[in-house]
This record gives C-alpha cells, structure tokens and sequence, in this order.
C-alpha cells in the first residue's frame, strides 16, 4: 500500500516491540550519583525515571541533576534498524539535541554516538539484583583517542 498504509487503510499503524523486553530491567524510579572532573572531590546526585509510552512502543528516560552546572534532560528511546538496538534522541536544558544508538544484553547498558569532531560511549553494567547500574562515560573530540569523560551510577529508588 502507498505511504505506509497497512492493510488495514491506517497509516503509520503501531508495529509489535517484540524486543522491548531487553530494555525493561530500566523501567523504574533511580536515583543517580556522578563523578566527575569539572566537580572535583564530589558526587553530583539527581533522579531518573524509565517509563514505557503507549504499549512500549518508546521508552522515555527524564532526569534532573541536583548541580546547576549539569543539565536536565529527556531522551527518547525507540526501535532501532536491528533487533537489539535502538535509537535515543537525547535532549537537555541546554539546548542540546543528540542521536545515540542504545543496546541492554547481557546486563550490559551501552550508548554509543560516533560524531566528527565530538563523540561519546558509554557502558553501564546492571547488578545481579537489579538494582544498581555502575558506569562511565568517554569521549573522543577527534574520532581516533578515547578518553574517560565521568563515572555515573543508577541506584534503583523503586
């Protein structure tokens, strides 16, 4: 059917996730504590919430950072290309818009962005009992050196 109608004469009718389950250890209320250079000899505490909109077609991450130098921010995650990846637009209280490429398997939490001039990955390691996920951030301005950018952890609240 022309323009993405289905069958059904519905355009843009809702496809199944069947590989929402993957990113379901997020959902939930935690708790986030950073360390990081530009704050040195602290932790940087705030929230973030996971939540499925509609019937886990996204999976909407919202956080608040309790430092006025670190941004607040939602991101949007939705079914990539792949089965087990997808894709996370990122916002925050800057003004800054980011597409990342996000996977969970295996208790592991990756975000990856492969931009000129400013790329960023991070990997989370979820706990055996769920409720905590203990990471780091690096960056690379030139695509060829890697380096650590800042520790962040999620401390599940409920």
């Amino acid at each position: 059917m022309p323009n993405g109608s289905s069958e059904s004469g519905f355009p843009g009718e809702p496809r199944p996730n069947e590989t929402a389950h993957l990113l379901d250890a997020l959902v939930g209320t935690w708790t986030t504590e950073i360390v990081h250079p530009l704050a040195p000899g602290s932790t940087i505490r705030g929230k973030a919430n996971f939540e499925w909109l509609g019937d886990r077609s996204f999976l909407i991450h919202r956080w608040e950072v309790e430092h006025p130098d670190f941004p607040d921010g939602i991101a949007v995650i939705g079914r990539g290309d792949s089965g087990s990846e997808w894709a996370m637009h990122f916002f925050d209280s800057r003004g800054v818009h980011r597409v990342y490429a996000t996977s969970f398997r295996d208790s592991q939490w990756a975000i990856w962005r492969d931009s000129p001039g400013f790329s960023q990955r991070f990997t989370g390691v979820l706990s055996e009992s769920g409720q905590l996920i203990s990471g780091r951030w690096e960056k690379s301005e030139g695509g060829a050196t890697w380096e650590h950018d800042f520790d962040m952890s999620y401390r599940r609240a409920r």
